[in-house]
């Protein structure tokens, strides 16, 4: 099988490394600064095991490729506010003996959130949902770094909504050749679910550096049990902390880098680069989205989504607002959400 790797970002390019240097046949698929660094230097991949450049094919989308193969798996891993304009652009490219995409090939969603195999399964037939356990970082054009050892990351994978198949154990056959481990599970979304709780606290790190200290850790508790109890009220499954803790084990340690710790994660690093958008709205915005339909307040989750959304528009610095500020906007947002919450049904009048 031949790996389009759609979005060469931190994930994209960590990925299309690992399988390239498991002798697997890798395209990257890049745009603008990072489209040309790839183009004209390679792909420089740090990792504990040291640093290497690949020099990969690199694409800006599928008429470069001509007619695909119907062996090709494409891998989605840009943010999901792309998503749509992935889709749509690899969704129609044809594939050779007759198709398109869409129609014939197996599309892996590994991105944060749960909502991009929802947008894919509107266009692509086989759909196959990623929860992407990867410490990496991309802050630099042509330059992405993984810090885990000795796995790269755990890859849980299923087909989305639920199932498994052929096609996804040979997929995991091969990442798991590639330094990552693969489960392949029925349920690949209860997973997609448990880190979406833990990537909450992306937007908190973005706006306000990141979580050090007690301070930090019990407001992102709090952003968490929002989570939690919307996840509850919608009645949706989720793998619990303990189970992702015996999953992961000891397995990907973190190991600086050139003696330099790792960066924030993928939000910080869309700061850090000023790409002026940010998936804080797949993310916390998920979320809120939840609450609305539940009937379930989440003031702190949208506090944190606006903030991040206004970050990146404005193109603000990563962590440029005060701790204890954040923490005095979540008080009062606590508040007015508390002061707005409707009496309920039968409760007694006691005044």
């Amino acid at each position: 099988m031949r790996y389009i790797i759609i979005g060469t970002g931190a994930v994209g390019g960590t990925i299309g490394a690992r399988l390239a240097e498991a002798g697997r046949e890798v395209v990257l698929v890049a745009r603008g600064a990072q489209f040309t660094a790839l183009r004209e230097h390679g792909l420089r991949f740090r990792a504990p095991d040291g640093e290497r450049i690949h020099r990969l094919p690199v694409v800006a989308g599928p008429d470069a490729l001509g007619e695909l193969r119907p062996d090709d798996v494409l891998v989605l891993t840009v943010k999901t506010q792309d998503t749509e304009a992935a889709l749509d652009t690899w969704g129609r490219a044809p594939v050779a003996g007759g198709g398109t995409a869409a129609e014939r090939l197996p599309l892996l969603c590994a991105q944060n959130g749960v909502e991009s195999p929802r947008l894919a399964l509107r266009r692509f037939r086989r759909v196959y949902g990623v929860c992407v356990w990867l410490p990496c970082t991309f802050v630099e054009p042509g330059v992405v770094s993984a810090a885990g050892t000795p796995l790269t990351g755990i890859l849980h994978l299923g087909r989305h909504p639920r199932g498994t198949d052929d096609t996804v154990r040979r997929i995991a056959a091969d990442l798991e050749s590639a330094r990552f481990e693969a489960p392949v599970v029925e349920d690949v979304a209860r997973w997609q679910y448990a880190k979406l709780l833990g990537n909450l606290a992306n937007a908190l790190e973005a706006v306000s550096g990141t979580i050090a200290g007690q301070e930090a850790q019990r407001l992102y508790e709090r952003v968490r049990a929002e989570g939690e109890t919307v996840l509850r009220a919608a009645g949706i499954p989720y793998a619990s902390v303990t189970e992702q803790k015996e999953a992961r084990g000891d397995k990907v340690r973190l190991e600086p880098l050139g003696g330099a710790e790792r960066g924030g994660g993928s939000s910080w690093q869309s700061l850090a680069r000023g790409t002026g958008t940010i998936e804080s709205d797949y993310l916390n915005g998920e979320i809120v989205l939840l609450g609305r339909l539940h009937g379930v307040p989440t003031p702190l989750n949208e506090l944190l989504q606006q903030l991040a959304t206004t970050f990146a528009r404005e193109r603000r610095p990563a962590g440029a607002l005060p701790l204890d500020e954040l923490a005095r906007r979540a008080e009062e947002a606590e508040r007015v959400a508390g002061a707005a919450a409707p009496v309920r049904e039968g409760a007694a009048d006691r005044s």
